[in-house]
Formats: C-alpha cells, structure tokens, sequence
C-alpha cells in the first residue's frame, strides 16, 4: 500500500493509493505548472523594468528602448541561470522548510504558486516595485504553516530567506553612499563638469479684474502678457548631461554607452536570480526537468514585462528620485554586482530590494529623494510577506476542500 508518495517509487506511479493511481494527480501539477508560469508573467510585469529603470528616469532612452533592452538582457541572464544558479531551485523548492510529507502533496506548489503570482499582480496593478522573492517566501510559509501538522522550520526560514532579504536593501543603500561620492570625486579630479539645463520660455503674470476701470484695465492687460522667463535647473527633464574628455575620450557620449551596460548587467543580474526560484514551483514533479522549467519561466518573464511593466516604470524611473545619467550607472553598478554575487551564493536576494535601495542611496547622497514615494513602497515591502501567507494558506484550503485528503 502506498499513500501520499513522493512523485516517483511505488513501482513507478507518480502518485498512487492501494496500488490504484489517482486520475487528478497528473492534472493537479498541470495546474501547478499554470500557477508557476502566472508567477513568471507576474514576475516579469512587476520587475522586468527594475534593471533599466536608471535610462528611463535620467532621460537617456524612453520607455520602449528601456523595456526592450531590459527584456533582451533578463533573458539571458534566465539562460545563465541553467548553469549558475542552480541552489537557488532547490532553496525555493521548500525543501527543509516544511517536512518532505508535505512537498509530496501536489497541492503545495500549486497554492504556493498562485499566491506568490496574485500577490505580484496586485502590486503591479497599483505601480508598486515589490519583491517577487518576498512574495515567494511569504507563500512558502503560509501554505507550509496550514500544510504541515509540525509546522515550518523558523532556523530554515531565518536563516535562508530572511536574513538575505533583509541585508539586500541595506547593503545596496551602503553601497550607493559609498561608490557614488566616490565617482563624483573621480570626475571632477578628471575635469569632466556637470551641465544644469536652462529652460527658455513665456510666464503669464497677471489677470485683469472684472469691474475695473478703462485706465486700469488697460495697465493690467498689459502686465497679464506673456513675459520671457529663463529658469535653471538639474531636473531630469532637462537631461542633465556631462561635458569633457577623459584621455581623450568624450565623458558624456561614453558614460551613456556605460550606463546601458551596467542597465543591462543589472537585468541580466535579475534574471540570472529570479529565474530558479520561479522554477521551482514548475519542477515540483519529474514531468518538467529544471532546463525547461526555467526556459518557460524566462518566457513568461519576458511576456510580462513587454506587456504589463508601465506603472512600475513610471515609479521606479520618476517617482523614487530624480537622477542623471552618472547617479543611474551608479546605481546600476551597485545593483549588479550585489544580485550577480548573491546568486552565484545562491543566497535569495530581492532585486527589488537592491535596486530600489541602491535608488534610495542615490536620493539620500543627492538630496531628491522623494521620501513619500519611498514610504509608500517601504509599506508594500511590509506587507507583501503577511498578504502571500494569508493567501498561499487560503489557496491550500480551497484546493484541500476540493478533493480532501482521506
């Protein structure tokens, strides 16, 4: 007799009981899989511009050149994820998290999956940069907490998932106050000088009031003219740029070409760490290896950023802090270097929250940081892990009602 086997044993069924297999099994990780690729498209609608957010914050490319070159370099790093990030597919599996009884059960990854993905969905449809990590985790635990009679295991959830999360943000925030004064310093040692725009243009002045005089009328109508008006500023509307030569190489032209490597570093970077974790919920079963889990993951990344990523643009790109091109290349540096070393730790990082605080670093050096955008995605960061909980326990429930457990 076997119950509740692990997706393989028991003379070769994938899932059987008193030798009599069980007909929804194989359509339960059919849906598991569905659940893994909404997660993906979620994912790459929610975080697919964070690599390229730098370009179209300073000006330096608009919202479709950003978007696709962001999705063109994510899914290599996806690619790079095959032979590089494999620990983190089997850190996101559950595995040591919540006891293997429960791994078996088709119906985890499943609620795992749909939580994570609903919980994404949600932030991208009110433009908030969330981590798809955090989602993940905070489904890991929830489902496993109403899944398991023994409960999760708080070592395995501090110390894998959580103490990561935490120093991501803090590490990339440290780095950008560092590296970014540091630039400066170099680039104003090597001659090459920051030019603030001057905006040209008409002001109005004045109203004539009703009930006044001919007299008076007349010299308020003249005052209410437009007026040229010449204002200064660094905004980056006005596309701050940087003037001089470095051995004789022209600073602004060759700090744009930096800045889109390090843009696409930071992508690759994303999808080099975002990817298997992804993956896990699809190879939860033998019927997907982890080559095509992680294959379908990058598609549907792709698809959703090319078709879902604009409100999340418009935050991450103006809404965080107004920037140049150097302070996005900074940024961008910071965020790579963090994420790619992560990954190939196999330590779960958020992108999110290394992009998003190398940006809050930026803001803080610079002083035009928008503190009240920063609040406002600091309380989505809070409460993405309780929402994915309450809804990966939710999902386990319906789908337990559904086809309860003898």
């Amino acid at each position: 007799m076997c119950r509740r086997t692990v997706f393989a044993g028991c003379e070769g069924t994938l899932y059987e009981r008193d030798n009599q297999p069980e007909a929804r099994v194989p359509v339960i990780l059919l849906l598991a899989g569905v659940a893994g690729l909404f997660l993906a498209y979620a994912n790459g609608a929610n975080d697919n511009f964070k690599g390229v957010a730098t370009l179209f914050g300073s000006g330096t490319t608009g919202y479709r050149s950003a978007i696709a070159w962001g999705t063109a370099t994510t899914a290599l790093g996806s690619l790079a994820a095959l032979v590089l990030a494999r620990g983190l597919l089997a850190a996101f599996s559950g595995k040591g998290l919540v006891p293997d009884s429960v791994l078996a059960t088709a119906d985890f990854p499943l609620a795992v999956g749909l939580a994570a993905g609903a919980t994404v969905m949600l932030a991208t449809r009110f433009g908030f940069p969330i981590s798809t990590t955090h989602a993940l985790v905070g489904a890991l635990a929830g489902t496993g907490l109403l899944a398991s009679s023994t409960g999760i295991s708080l070592a395995k959830l501090g110390g894998t998932f959580v103490v990561p999360l935490l120093a991501g943000p803090v590490l990339a925030i440290a780095g950008a106050l560092l590296v970014y004064p540091a630039f400066r310093f170099a680039r104003e040692r090597l001659g090459v000088r920051r030019e603030s725009c001057v905006c040209v243009g008409t002001r109005d002045v004045g109203l004539v009031p009703v009930g006044a005089t001919p007299e008076h009328a007349l010299t308020m109508y003249a005052a209410s003219l437009p007026v040229p008006g010449v204002t200064t500023g660094t905004a980056a509307a006005c596309l701050d740029r940087y003037r001089g030569e470095v051995l004789g190489v022209e600073a602004g032209p060759t700090l744009d070409r930096a800045h889109y490597l390090s843009a696409g570093v930071a992508s690759f970077a994303r999808g080099l760490n975002d990817t298997p974790k992804i993956a896990a919920i699809l190879v939860a079963g033998p019927a997907i290896s982890p080559a095509a889990g992680m294959l379908g993951v990058a598609l549907f990344m792709a698809m959703g950023g090319l078709l879902n990523a604009r409100r999340v643009a418009d935050t991450m790109g103006h809404r965080v802090t107004a920037m140049n091109a150097g302070q996005g290349f900074t940024a961008n540096l910071v965020t790579g270097a963090l994420v790619i070393a992560a990954s190939w730790k196999g330590l779960p990082v958020s992108m999110t929250h290394v992009s998003c605080g190398a940006l809050f670093g930026i803001g803080a050096v610079t002083r035009q940081a928008r503190w009240r955008t920063i609040a406002q995605i600091l309380v989505a960061w809070i409460t993405t892990l309780p929402v994915a909980a309450v809804l990966g326990a939710a999902f386990f429930l319906i789908l337990q009602q559904l086809h309860p457990t003898p």
